[in-house]
């Protein structure tokens, strides 16, 4: 029996919490090539550990790998109260055949039902409710009431500077106004204000007092209720005289709201805050000036622009304008639309702006940037477009001037860690300009430690990380590098097992110091990936050590990738042949094998993904080279048709990140198609 931790599911006879029910109906699930894994604990944090303890599984017990299996994981669990009740819908994922995982979830246990939402969406469990004559829940319901604001609060239209709502019928916006009738009640209200205020139907009085209550419950903090990204709107569309003070006590997460209530007071206010740098704010700043001051969009991203320039603001910023440019370029009723099969016009745009001499360089520079995975598919779809030949000729002006454009440039360090992540295939081989970005971002203070693992990581594996770099991140190693950074979802480890490597390599005196760091028994979160220091400096100690921790069976978190390199280098041979040679080795999990044969096909920049990344352009050449690699064995090249053949580039090309162009997708599909005799000998 699993132990789900943290959870109290004890009830009184007759009342079994959601949770025992469900256990209990998914106990009996199973059979005709489908597998219903046990129900999650913490370790099962994501999909990816999903499908890893789907294969965990199956090698245990015998299963053959084509059997289709469901699951959900810690963070769906959250669907469930600590009693055990449902409080949102549970996403049941999935893995292999989405029809017979769906002949074997069925209806669902009774009471409750099952939405399949196709083969790229996850199953969703929910209580069966009832609801009156006008549709409308029992407020006593808790499910009925959570359902028919899910369904009130979905979006007809969403784009990218707004969001409309299918208006309520009147019998829905009376039952909302009764939710806010009598005392307030600041937790529950946050659920009945949302869908009214996205229809401008908050009244007044109902907004003065929840103001008021607001003000006194979480005076200083505002921000810490949830409701006030809808009180706030109302307050300033019924210009209540508090709402600019309000609005300054929030800082620059307010900027959508005064954006979308441009004024003289709200534009100084969106300025203040986009100087500092925060992107939404730029956005913010950019809607209300062109609202108030200039009409025309280039030339007021053009005013902006230099201003941010002049406030030395971050680079992000100019991201952050160029953004607001397209939304507000390709939102304009006008806008030429081009084929429904094609692709968004905000593509074009990003071209163009890369080449207008009308922006300063900076925004020019961030739209070259943007543009770098655009090119191509605005060439390939040019005949579907209204005006092909301006569109290919705006594709050869942005090829004639971006190199010089992303001379010395790089991605955003800061932003969301998937996004490096996406691009990481652009770093397999570095140009010098690469790397003397790369340097320079070690040496900047500003970088953080995502940045600088992403950046360690690169130049440690290609070998061009050097005592400079080292001497430059140990006044930080202390007080910024001991931090917990989970890296098993992402290509690079945590930038301090990086740096002890290089120290190590370097035999510089600071790898003293980092390895007693490493040897102290706390934090806890260090113990898991300490192992991994031992690829700096190798010995046959060191991979004695690894190679004791991989048989074990502990939890590998890049300990078996590190042995390979480790031993790769004391060996003198590809870590792939290593790699190779562990095939059917007692004690190796195939699933982590596997993983790691394709991680390391490039020695200089291997993967350190958890998992193998289906969605990944790295991933997918890796498998590529491992199947069709002259030197591997036909079990080894067997693993690399077998991941390529799981990829998304041919089963789900739009999940593929950056987007693939319909070229890419078709070269795919015929290497793929011209290896069908290999798949089926598999």
């Amino acid at each position: 029996m699993v132990v789900l931790v943290g959870l109290n599911t004890d009830r009184t006879a007759g009342q079994r919490s959601d949770l025992s029910r469900i256990k209990a109906w998914w106990r009996t699930l199973g059979g005709d090539g489908f597998v219903a894994l046990p129900p999650p604990t913490r370790s099962r944090y994501t999909q990816s550990d999903g499908h890893e303890d789907a294969a965990e599984l199956f090698a245990t017990r015998g299963i053959p790998e084509t059997a289709s299996f469901a699951y959900w994981h810690w963070q769906s669990h959250d669907a469930f109260a600590r009693s055990g009740d449902l409080r949102g819908a549970l996403y049941l994922h999935w893995g292999g055949d989405h029809a017979t995982v769906a002949t074997g979830l069925g209806e669902g246990p009774p009471g409750y039902r099952i939405v399949n939402n196709g083969p790229q969406g996850a199953f969703q469990l929910d209580k069966v409710t009832a609801t009156d004559a006008d549709g409308l829940p029992d407020p006593e319901d808790t499910a009925g009431v959570r359902q028919f604001l899910s369904r009130i609060d979905e979006p007809r239209r969403r784009t990218a500077r707004s969001t409309e709502y299918d208006p309520l019928a009147p019998a829905e916006e009376r039952w909302l106004h009764d939710r806010l009738s009598g005392p307030v009640d600041l937790d529950a209200a946050v659920r009945f204000t949302a869908p009214l205020e996205h229809r401008q139907a908050l009244t007044p009085d109902e907004t003065a007092r929840l103001l008021s209550a607001w003000r006194e419950t979480y005076a200083g903090r505002l921000a810490a209720w949830r409701g006030w990204r809808s009180v706030l709107p109302a307050l300033l569309r019924q210009e209540h005289p508090e709402a600019w003070e309000v609005a300054a006590e929030l800082g620059a997460d307010a900027a959508y709201a005064l954006a979308a209530h441009p004024s003289p007071r709200s534009l100084e206010l969106l300025r203040t805050w986009a100087l500092t740098g925060d992107e939404g704010a730029v956005r913010g700043w950019f809607r209300a000036h062109h609202a108030l001051r200039e009409p025309d969009p280039v030339r007021a991203a053009h005013a902006l622009s230099e201003e941010l320039t002049d406030g030395t603001a971050p680079e992000a910023a100019q991201t952050g304008l160029l953004h607001a440019l397209r939304e507000t370029v390709t939102d304009e009723p006008d806008t030429p639309r081009p084929a429904p099969d094609a692709f968004s016009p905000s593509l074009l745009a990003t071209i163009r702006f890369a080449t207008d001499d009308r922006l300063p360089r900076p925004l020019r520079v961030a739209a070259a940037k943007a543009a770098a995975d655009t090119a191509d598919r605005v060439r390939e779809a040019a005949g579907r477009l209204p005006d092909a030949a301006e569109a290919l000729a705006a594709v050869d002006r942005y090829e004639t001037v971006r190199d010089d454009l992303l001379a010395g440039t790089g991605p955003d360090l800061t932003g969301y860690e998937g996004g490096l992540g996406d691009i990481y295939h652009r770093y397999r081989t570095l140009s010098p300009a690469d790397a003397r970005w790369l340097h320079d971002r070690l040496a900047d203070p500003a970088t953080g430690v995502q940045g600088i693992a992403f950046c360690l990581e690169l130049l440690y594996a290609h070998g061009k990380a050097t005592e400079a770099d080292l001497v430059a991140l140990l006044p930080r190693w202390k007080k910024e590098l001991t931090k917990q950074y989970r890296t098993t979802y992402t290509e690079w480890r945590h930038p301090l097992t990086t740096l002890t490597c290089l120290a190590l390599d370097l035999e510089h005196p600071a790898a003293a110091d980092l390895l007693a760091w490493w040897s102290k028994p706390k934090p806890l979160w260090k113990e898991p990936v300490r192992l991994l220091a031992h690829l700096g400096a190798p010995t046959e100690a060191k991979a004695a050590e690894l190679w004791e921790f991989v048989v074990s069976g502990g939890h590998d978190t890049g300990h078996l990738m590190t042995w390979v390199l480790l031993r790769a280098r004391l060996d003198g041979t590809p870590p792939l042949h290593v790699a190779e040679k562990l095939i059917g080795e007692p004690g190796i999990r195939p699933y982590v094998l596997h993983r790691v044969l394709i991680g390391v096909a490039d020695p200089a920049q291997p993967l350190w993904h958890y998992a193998i990344d289906p969605r990944s352009h790295s991933w997918w050449h890796r498998a590529q080279e491992v199947a069709d690699d002259p030197r591997l064995s036909d079990a080894a090249r067997a693993i690399g048709m077998k991941a390529a053949r799981e990829h998304y580039v041919t089963r789900y090309p739009d999940q593929v990140r950056p987007p693939l162009t319909e070229g890419e997708v078709n070269a795919a599909r015929a290497w793929l198609e011209a290896r069908a005799d290999r798949t089926a000998a598999d």
